[in-house]
C-alpha cells in the first residue's frame, strides 16, 4: 500500500542528494510503499506561502500529480493558500497539469486541490 506523508527526518537527506538547498522551513512530503520511497516532493513552507523546489518521479504523471496535490494539501491544512515554485521544478509538468495560477510569479493553484484529479493530455 502506497502512503503519502510528510517526513521531516528525511528532509535534509533528499534535499542534499537533489542538490536543492535546505533551511529551518524546509520539509518533504514522500509516496512510499513499505521502505521503498516512490517518489518525493522537496519544499520550504512558513506561514504566509509554501515554496515547491523539487518533485520526483516526473516520469510517472499520476504519481507525481499525487505527490504535488499532497504537498499542496500540507499546505491548505496549516492555513497557507499562497503556493510558489523554483527553477528546479519543472513548469512543463505543472502546466500539463494544469496547477501553475500565474507563470510569472510562478505561482500554483490551491483551489485546484478541491477540483477534478490529473487533466492530463
Amino acid at each position: 500500500m502506497i502512503t503519502l506523508k510528510e517526513e521531516k527526518n528525511k528532509a535534509k537527506t533528499l534535499f542534499l542528494e537533489n542538490n536543492i538547498s535546505y533551511n529551518e522551513n524546509s520539509s518533504c512530503l514522500v509516496a512510499a510503499d513499505k521502505d521503498e520511497i516512490l517518489g518525493f516532493c522537496l519544499f520550504d513552507i512558513d506561514n504566509k506561502k509554501m515554496l515547491i523546489k523539487y518533485i520526483e518521479p516526473l516520469n510517472d504523471v499520476f504519481l507525481a500529480d499525487g505527490v504535488l496535490r499532497s504537498t499542496l494539501h500540507i499546505a491548505a491544512e496549516r492555513g497557507v493558500m499562497n503556493a510558489f515554485y523554483e527553477d528546479t521544478v519543472s513548469a512543463e509538468f505543472l502546466k500539463r497539469i494544469g496547477f501553475i495560477k500565474n507563470e510569472n510569479e510562478k505561482s500554483l493553484d490551491i483551489d485546484k486541490l478541491f477540483k477534478s484529479c490529473c487533466d492530463c493530455k
